[in-house]
């Protein structure tokens, strides 16, 4: 029951396995994977897909040479595995050239790098076959509003997204973009920080029906936000294009847990969503193990993603199929006929049965809608207690 199956997309990218455990206060404890190794663990533990930064892959100083290899030999454990390559991406915030952004760096000769590094690494994903291609501007933002017009910033943004979309589309490449929201960190404040604000930034976009979202469990959580209810704003634009999958503890550092080791209900209630709407995008594991552990640690992490997901899927149909919780849900939408008829589009007649009629002020306030109950069933249902 908690095996992946290919149907399940569940996908990492080459940086979450392949973490070597640095942090700002220590060294790296595990020893780097080159991108075969990471492909050949990935498919032990039951991944359908490989994601990458160009720079996960190839190195920003390699050779033509070297690069070719590199290839190669990715090629080559893409083949023994079968795993797919659905979405890639590119580094522009590692690298000192982007301290200060990528496509919003006041300097405009860093901008330009930007689109350039930008292109070529979608040249790259285009040749193993990927469709999705997010952006995550790590940089993009500032920590004094001295030192950059964020209006400026976005006008910056919104002209290097339109330029990349008409790439795409003169070079006949097959992606969709995906906008990744984060408050902060790198930056003291990065623009654009909410899903929410993405979705209102792509419709100013020239090819907004080609943008959409990646949002991620970690960066709304440290927001303080509800990470089900972005998403579902997401499907409801028709514009989740991409997930990340993680876990947080709300307010802190960006911690990228393994999938469901910290907020086991908001977990849960994220996984019913997509299960319920029939999401058949990749399930992307955007996440790493913890410093303490080995390479089998590594592969503990990364089987722990997957279960936990489908154990939570497990539990959604459970929830579904209860008969108790769903009586309560079923009593919560009845509807008197007199009031169902109030409901619906704009018309004269509505606007006048509406103004007509008379509520019953006292009882609407006064009627219990049982959630606690509904809630405490909920919790019993997780702990596997119903």
């Amino acid at each position: 029951m908690y095996d992946a199956q290919p149907a399940h997309k569940f996908t990492f990218g080459l940086w979450t396995v392949g973490n070597v455990g640095r942090d700002p206060f220590g060294e790296p404890v595990r020893k780097p994977l080159s991108p075969p190794e990471i492909v050949h663990l990935l498919a032990e533990v039951g991944a359908w897909g490989v994601n990458f930064h160009d720079n996960d892959l190839i190195p920003i100083d390699a050779t033509p040479s070297e690069r070719d290899s590199i290839i190669k030999a990715f090629r080559g454990a893409l083949a023994e595995t079968g795993l797919v390559v659905p979405m890639a991406t590119t580094n522009l915030f590692s690298h000192p050239a982007f301290k200060d952004g990528a496509f919003t760096s006041n300097d405009p000769a860093v901008r330009a790098y930007a689109l350039q590094k930008t292109m070529a690494a979608m040249d790259l994903g285009a040749e193993f076959g990927a469709t999705t291609y997010v952006f995550w501007g790590g940089r993009e933002g500032s920590e004094s509003d001295a030192a950059k017009n964020p209006l400026e910033g976005l006008k910056w943004f919104r002209e290097a997204l339109n330029f990349l979309c008409e790439y795409s589309l003169a070079q006949g490449y097959n992606y969709r973009f995906a906008l990744e929201a984060k408050p902060n960190e790198p930056r003291g404040d990065i623009f654009l920080p909410t899903t929410g604000a993405m979705l209102g930034f792509i419709e100013t976009l020239d090819h907004s029906a080609m943008v959409g979202v990646n949002p991620e469990v970690a960066h709304e959580t440290m927001a303080g936000l509800n990470f089900a209810h972005a998403v579902a704003q997401a499907l409801d634009a028709g514009k989740l294009f991409h997930i990340d999958l993680n876990d947080q503890a709300s307010g802190r550092y960006d911690q990228d847990f393994r999938f469901a080791a910290h907020n086991y209900k908001q977990n849960f209630f994220l996984v019913k969503l997509l299960e319920d709407v029939g999401y058949d995008g990749p399930r992307h594991f955007d996440a790493h193990a913890y410093r303490s552990e080995d390479l089998q640690g590594v592969k503990d992490f990364a089987r722990g993603c997957i279960r936990s997901y489908l154990i939570l899927a497990e539990k959604a149909r459970r929830f579904n199929a209860d008969a108790e919780i769903q009586g309560l849900l079923a009593e919560l939408k009845t509807v008197e006929p007199a009031v169902a008829a109030l409901a619906g589009s704009y018309s004269p007649e509505r606007v006048a049965a509406l103004k007509a009629h008379e509520f019953d002020r006292t009882g609407l306030g006064a009627r219990g809608l049982g959630y606690e109950k509904l809630d405490q069933l909920t919790f019993e249902l997780l702990m596997g207690v119903r």
